[in-house]
């Protein structure tokens, strides 16, 4: 393939994603959330597990086809790197000042580093400058060095608790009380979106890179090859290193991948092959600017103290007939709905937000 080609089924996958961040993100009372839309509280999954794992790994396929065309023809390396380190400093520096923001209007005791922005960012600083560097095969090594790696890690640094793993216990000293959690008397700290997990994530973005050339030279069958086997691979591995998706471990990079292997070689045949709509386009060509704009959106109405009578006001009598977790449900869902509104007037009107 001579040229760069934007696949609608790319779009769909990754704002079905944003889309879904937006929806676990911002029910209407976080006492009130049906288990499906919670995290898993350690080991194990839940379908909202599977939301930024799916994301990286469209990072990895997007940057597949952004990059490839360019690569193949001999474009100068240097130019696409700066490229790619501007880009991935932006989405860093964007995913700071969010936290700026929820620290100071939501007068949040620290101020937070690590967090979701900032590990997209490094995920595609990591994996731009790999699509560039290293060749197909030296990329399916380095995905294995890291996998085994980070599983070596894990396991020989002791428990695969939430406290006293190596992944806390580094990112407590890196952290400190800059990180999701802190407790200042023991000096014990925890971040899901921490430094050292973010290996895993990594792994991830990197599976997604391979995944998207196969897309690119429409080897759909060793698409879903691939993805059966990462999820096999990943649930077995499980039986000795848990899938989770704090600790983002090996096995979790696998099954999640397998599975996000699966959706776009499925989205792809049934988007771009058989003509299905895009449901989830707007949200895909807007989908950092949807994030982010949803998420000053909501520290704008906390901050305030506008959350609670908006909720209690615009959804208080749907509780009589759907009980607390449907009245919950019903906002986070309005709350997606209004977002799906806002991007697709600026998709109709040709608006792409670039961060």
């Amino acid at each position: 393939m001579s040229v760069n080609k934007r696949f609608a089924s790319v779009d769909a996958l990754r704002g079905l994603t944003v889309a879904a961040m937006l929806l676990v993100n911002n029910p209407g009372s976080w006492s009130f959330v049906y288990a499906p839309l919670e995290h898993s509280e350690w080991h194990g999954w839940t379908p909202t597990d599977l939301i930024f794992p799916f994301f990286l790994f469209i990072v990895g396929v997007s940057i597949a086809l952004a990059f490839g065309a360019r690569i193949e023809s001999g474009a100068p390396t240097a130019a696409m790197a700066r490229t790619v380190i501007k880009r991935a400093c932006r989405i860093i520096v964007l995913g700071l000042v969010l936290h700026g923001l929820a620290w100071w209007l939501m007068h949040k005791p620290e101020f937070r580093i690590p967090g979701v922005l900032q590990r997209i960012g490094l995920c595609f600083a990591f994996v731009g400058l790999v699509s560039i560097y290293l060749r197909p095969r030296a990329q399916w090594l380095l995905l294995a060095a890291l996998l085994i790696g980070y599983a070596c890690l894990l396991t020989w640094g002791g428990s695969l608790e939430k406290v006293g793993n190596i992944a806390s216990r580094w990112d407590g000293v890196l952290f400190g009380r800059f990180g999701y959690e802190w407790v200042a008397a023991t000096g014990v700290g925890h971040d899901p979106e921490g430094l050292v997990s973010t290996l895993g994530a990594l792994s991830t973005a990197l599976l997604g890179l391979l995944a998207g050339q196969l897309l690119r030279r429409d080897q759909i069958f060793n698409l879903i090859a691939l993805g059966l086997g990462c999820a096999m691979l990943g649930m077995v591995w499980a039986e000795w290193l848990p899938l989770n998706k704090q600790l983002w471990t090996s096995s979790f990079v696998l099954w999640t991948g397998g599975l996000g292997a699966l959706a776009l070689g499925l989205a792809h045949q049934l988007i771009d092959k058989a003509g299905w709509p895009a449901v989830g386009r707007s949200f895909g060509v807007n989908a950092i600017a949807a994030y982010a704009g949803a998420w000053m959106c909501t520290v704008v109405l906390e901050g305030f103290g506008l959350m609670k009578p908006l909720y209690a006001g615009a959804f208080g009598w749907l509780e009589p007939m759907v009980g607390p977790f449907g009245q919950s449900l019903a906002f986070a869902l309005a709350f997606v709905g209004v977002w799906a509104l806002i991007v697709r007037v600026l998709e109709r009107r040709g608006i792409s937000i670039k961060v």
